[in-house]
């Protein structure tokens, strides 16, 4: 892909759209156009050289202006958060079904060459993650259905639709299932959070209050993978700019407890927090992780940064975001 040719950055607001305008940036493409439907001013990285746009992307109008002219579309808009919003919003989880169903469509109609399609490990089989240690999961395991109620049914829906636009239109697009992605520039409060961000944010306040004590969702024995927003950046670009056309793990492979990620966090600050577990909260499925043998057959490459180099860089930032909050208050 020329560096000349533009790219459209679908919730380029958010966490994952935002480093992913940051890396495209830093590679020398000179055309993005950037979408999201939050105000400018809430995005989570900003950049004035490349053109933004807030738009609601659940409208069809709105996805032919993303689509216009574009070489390019990464669609990473959804209505989505942590488990605790996913429990609790199926309807507007679901309803994101339109945003992909109006970007198919004008990506096609606009001439598109390419659209990259964030999909979500929410998509496996229920009946594959009731265990705590469970083998890790491969693409094949989303089938027979039986994803995460509403946000695991959407982005299943959602993957199927990227592959008949491909079958039946020629629309090339590429179809990603991440896992659990996490980093700095974030959401780290306010009920979207997810795991990582939440437990560094809880641990950060016991830090900085002195109140040693700590909430933990369900058991803190269910288990997961997961990945830095560097290795998921890399991965979605690799898979975008490949021949590679069915969905793909994009995750890491280094499956903890969340007790276990406490404990990782605990240490990056220093401190030892006493816990209570709040067995009524939303917390998801018991063990879900990456399978990577296809992603390394394939490309050679997986997710490769350990989760406590990631998390530090992640605790760091979360600390500082609360301290900067506390002073301007």
């Amino acid at each position: 892909m020329s560096k000349d040719n533009l790219i459209t950055v679908a919730g380029a607001g958010g966490f994952i759209g935002g480093a992913l305008v940051a890396d495209l940036r830093a590679k020398g493409h000179t055309r993005i156009r950037a979408i999201d439907i939050k105000p400018f001013d809430h995005w989570y990285q900003k950049f004035d050289d490349v053109e933004n746009h807030v738009l609601d992307l659940s409208l069809l109008e709105n996805c032919r202006v993303a689509a216009n002219g574009a070489h390019t579309i990464y669609n990473l808009a959804a209505d989505m958060g942590g488990m605790g919003f996913i429990e609790n919003n199926k309807a507007l989880c679901m309803i994101t079904v339109l945003i992909n169903t109006h970007m198919c469509m004008a990506a096609k109609d606009a001439g598109v060459e390419r659209l990259f399609y964030a999909s979500s490990a929410c998509v496996y089989n229920g009946d594959k993650q009731k265990e705590y240690n469970i083998p890790a999961l491969k693409e094949a395991d989303a089938y027979p259905a039986l994803p995460e109620d509403g946000y695991g049914w959407e982005k299943l829906f959602s993957e199927r639709m990227c592959r008949h636009f491909r079958e039946d239109y020629g629309l090339k697009t590429r179809v990603a299932r991440y896992h659990n992605v996490y980093g700095p520039h974030g959401t780290w409060d306010g009920g979207r959070e997810k795991a990582p961000a939440a437990v560094c944010r809880k641990v950060a306040l016991a830090q900085i209050s002195g109140k040693h004590e700590i909430e933990i969702w369900g058991t803190g024995d269910q288990t997961r993978s997961f990945m830095y927003i560097t290795d998921c950046v890399y991965g979605t670009q690799m898979l975008l700019n490949s021949d590679f056309v069915e969905p793909i793990n994009i995750g890491s492979a280094e499956m903890v407890s969340i007790n276990q990620l406490v404990d990782i966090a605990e240490e990056i600050a220093g401190v030892k927090l006493k816990r209570s577990y709040k067995l009524d909260a939303p917390k998801g499925v018991n063990g879900r992780s990456s399978d990577n043998t296809l992603i390394k057959s394939v490309f050679n490459w997986e997710p490769s940064t350990r989760l406590r180099d990631g998390l530090e860089l992640t605790y760091k930032w979360i600390y500082d975001e609360i301290k900067r909050g506390a002073a301007s208050r």
